[in-house]
């Protein structure tokens, strides 16, 4: 055997074993039936705070300017369309988009979670993508979580005088990224290495959606940028009234 056919064994076998050790998670959302009904029903009522309180954001948003629900539509379908295209990746799972920066920045977290959870019951029944069980677990990872950090690093961008569409790709680009580290955490909680526990399963998970979620986080901040210089150019009253251009 010569060195390059070793090395491509050695490869060979690397990837099988990876693909016997991670469980297979079907996507970045959570499939139906992976997760144990416990640990559903408790995300489920963790996220429950995070709807109730998008409820009221939503509902004083359109108080103030019933314009808004256009751009509120709008949001929504934006985490709809680039949340559906899923990317393959290793061991069987794949990665996606999220989409839930740009309504973080316009509206505030609080209102993305209800965004999101329309969205995700929307796909788990339509689309097979995602599940009804798992609906709690992955509401607080990309609707919850990742829009919490979405607008954190947005306003802390402000605050720092960094160029606007700059903070705009660093706030959906991390929250992607975040939302990724919470899925991982949550299925590492689910099924712990044997070896290792909770730490190792977590590195685990992180590495398999690693090589195609990082550049798919940069491309979410590349079209989160555009989107928002398409707004500030065709709706400017709209983030006006928002009070998003004064921010």
């Amino acid at each position: 055997m010569t060195k390059k056919e070793r090395k491509l064994v050695s490869l060979a076998v690397s990837l099988a074993l990876a693909a016997g050790t991670v469980p297979a998670a079907g996507a970045m959302h959570i499939m139906e039936g992976y997760l144990p009904p416990m640990m559903c029903a408790v995300w489920g009522v963790i996220a429950l705070p995070f709807l109730i309180a998008g409820f009221f954001s939503i509902k004083r948003t359109l108080a103030h300017d019933r314009r808004a629900i256009t751009l509120l539509a709008m949001s929504a379908a934006f985490i709809f369309v680039i949340s559906s295209l899923k990317i393959p990746s290793v061991t069987g799972s794949c990665s996606h988009m999220t989409g839930t920066g740009l309504g973080a920045m316009l509206f505030g977290p609080s209102a993305v979670s209800i965004l999101g959870v329309i969205v995700l019951l929307f796909q788990a029944i339509l689309l097979a993508h995602g599940g009804l069980t798992t609906l709690g677990a992955n509401t607080f990872s990309m609707a919850v979580a990742g829009p919490f950090v979405s607008y954190g690093i947005y306003k802390l961008c402000q605050k720092l005088k960094v160029n606007r569409h700059v903070s705009i790709f660093l706030a959906a680009c991390l929250g992607d990224l975040l939302t990724y580290c919470v899925t991982s955490f949550q299925l590492a909680l689910a099924y712990p290495a044997a070896e290792g526990g909770m730490a190792v399963s977590v590195v685990k998970f992180l590495g398999v959606f690693a090589p195609t979620q990082l550049p798919l986080a940069v491309l979410e901040g590349i079209l989160t940028v555009i989107v928002m210089i398409a707004l500030e150019s065709y709706a400017r009253p709209e983030l006006r009234a928002l009070g998003f251009e004064e921010g």
